[in-house]
């Protein structure tokens, strides 16, 4: 009987969630009926802050479907409270409009919500890969999205989910790592993560995978440049991540800057519809890059009329009016290529029926608006410690000399040297309140690797400091934090992975004091290290792991043992590069996975 019951009432939560899923449908196609062309469009636009502050009235004028904020637009204060208040705000305008349709608010909350003075800045993508650890790295998607959901956004651009070949390239420390199983894996968690068990959760954010496809494969690592592979390659190495993601409930995807042999992947239909929607199944919406099919063949009109029937559901559109290429120019120009029958109606009709059950997934038309308690927690302590255990995971030890690291809190002096030491930029990269980051930058309730010190060794430990080295003599160790400043993409790019001469000549000013010293490295990616590894006694990889410096010490003082293991093969030379694991000629400083422990 019980065995019954129980068959039951599986039977009747099938049914419920069948009725639910059809209920959720049915609503999507009625209000699609009531929609006319304009109001379509409307949804199929998205907007950039700074293009639409000055004129607010167009998001009811035009019924726009999104609003987002660039890497370089926002609020006068970066504090929680501008955002929600703008969203709020912006929220109230849609709601005023003949059908109510909520805004979707997007944003490159890529490690933490980092475009937000007093949030949680977790490690880069890089980090997250050295942890090896799914769970971990879902705990953090739920973190991150709290934050962001807290100030009324309720859609993050991530995760990324390249595979990065090529160190080359500046965006590397956006990708989990060289290998597609390790970035199916991580992408796959974040995804959980970020959305959590249901989009409707207050809590959740819609995530946003991206960029399809195969932007971490293009020749010499260059940045939206061109990946010249077979499709056999591409599918083997740049594919798998958004079968798992699709498969974790990714219900957003962002299109790439980049082309495959060629051909732009905005204008790609095979790609585009054939594989992702159709093969992949992908039920969700794409949404395009910064202004990206006007990197299209052709007029404006010819390059929306290819990147829309291509299967290009949302436009992200920057410009302002009185801009070229501007939102109200799109929306004008789509609408005359759906009456030239040059975009067919179907193809709107799909579009817009994509984004509308996103938006009733998440339960937007029910309720719009923030969760105060969110607000609330942003900074909080619960989530500096999530962060922290993140940083600690992530750290890759690469030499230890006769046990130089744990050092002993109890030293009566330890010597902090280097340019990333007291940097809170350096820490966090690029990604972090502006576009390219900045190594001055300063963020309430965040912890500089020399402030960890500082607060983990004893009162009767002396702690002293120099950026350039100097001032050494008499101290039993040195801590050294040398690395890149902060970048993002496009300027990221480099052909010259060395070490600065300024980190060089601070290397060399430590080992001529005869005082034994740990390097740790702050970068978005392997470096050539030849020399100061040679010269350290012992060498950390840090990436960059954001505002929670203290997770950086657990490691160095033996609070907690280095677990990281290294998500990209370490080059000798920069004439390795490219260098992947599984090559057929294979002989790296490092080899993927590589990182020692502590024996005790």
């Amino acid at each position: 009987m019980k065995r019954i019951v129980f068959v039951l009432l599986c039977f009747s939560c099938i049914a419920a969630a069948q009725q639910k899923s059809e209920s959720r449908d049915e609503r999507v196609e009625a209000l699609l009926k009531k929609m006319s062309l304009e109001e379509k469009i409307g949804q199929m636009t998205q907007v950039d802050y700074d293009a639409i502050k000055k004129q607010t009235g167009d998001i009811a004028t035009y019924s726009l479907g999104s609003i987002l904020w660039g890497g370089n637009s926002e609020p006068p204060s970066m504090k929680p409270n501008a955002w929600w208040e703008i969203s709020d705000a912006y929220q109230d305008l849609a709601q005023k409009t003949r059908l109510s349709i909520p805004l979707l608010f997007g944003i490159d909350a890529v490690h933490g919500h980092n475009n937000v003075d007093g949030t949680v800045i977790t490690p880069h993508n890089i980090g997250l890969g050295a942890t090896r650890n799914p769970e971990l790295v879902e705990l953090v998607g739920r973190m991150v999205a709290a934050e962001v959901r807290g100030t009324g956004i309720q859609w993050t651009f991530a995760p990324c989910i390249a595979v990065a070949r090529d160190e080359r390239w500046g965006r590397t420390y956006e990708s989990f790592g060289e290998d597609p199983g390790l970035v199916k894996e991580l992408g796959a968690a974040l995804v959980k993560g970020f959305q959590s068990e249901r989009l409707s959760n207050p809590g959740s954010v819609l995530a946003c995978v991206k960029h399809y496809l195969a932007d971490g494969g293009t020749t010499n690592g260059k940045d939206q440049g061109n990946s010249e592979m077979d499709e056999a390659t591409l599918r083997r190495l740049h594919l798998p991540g958004y079968v798992e993601a699709i498969k974790a409930g990714a219900m957003s995807i962002m299109a790439s800057f980049s082309s495959w042999n060629g051909q732009k992947m905005h204008g790609n239909k095979y790609l585009l519809t054939d594989v992702l929607k159709g093969e992949l199944g992908f039920k969700g919406f794409v949404v395009s890059d910064w202004a990206a099919i006007d990197q299209l063949p052709g007029s404006y009109k010819e390059q929306i009329a290819l990147s829309i029937n291509a299967g290009l559901d949302m436009a992200m559109i920057p410009n302002a009016p009185g801009d070229k290429n501007n939102y109200l120019e799109f929306m004008q120009l789509l609408k005359e290529l759906v009456n030239e029958n040059r975009v067919p109606m179907s193809r709107i009709d799909d579009a817009v029926r994509r984004i509308l059950l996103v938006k009733f997934q998440m339960n937007l038309f029910a309720n719009p608006s923030r969760d105060n308690k969110l607000t609330a927690a942003i900074g909080s302590k619960e989530h500096r410690e999530i962060a922290r255990d993140a940083v600690r995971q992530s750290l890759v030890l690469l030499k230890n000399e006769k046990g130089f690291l744990p050092l002993s809190r109890n030293l009566k002096r330890i010597h902090v040297a280097g340019r990333g030491a007291d940097s809170i930029g350096m820490q966090c990269g690029g990604w972090t309140i502006s576009w390219q980051g900045s190594s001055t930058l300063k963020l309430d309730g965040a912890t500089t690797i020399l402030q960890a010190v500082q607060q983990t060794v004893s009162k009767d430990t002396k702690v002293t400091y120099s950026i350039d080295g100097t001032g050494a003599a008499g101290a039993e160790a040195a801590i050294l934090v040398v690395g890149e400043s902060p970048y993002a993409e496009m300027f990221g790019d480099s052909m010259d992975l060395s070490l600065s001469k300024e980190d060089q000549a601070i290397i060399e000013t430590m080992k001529s004091s005869g005082i034994p010293f740990a390097v740790i490295l702050l970068s978005g990616r392997p470096m050539i290290i030849n020399q100061a590894l040679k010269a350290s006694n012992a060498f950390v990889a840090a990436w960059l792991p954001g505002t929670e410096g203290e997770g950086v010490t657990d490691v160095i003082f033996g609070n907690f043992k280095p677990v990281g293991k290294l998500p990209h093969s370490w080059p000798r030379t920069m004439e390795q590069i490219p260098i992947n694991v599984g090559d057929p000629t294979y002989d790296p400083l490092f080899p993927y996975g590589y990182g020692l422990t502590y024996s005790k």
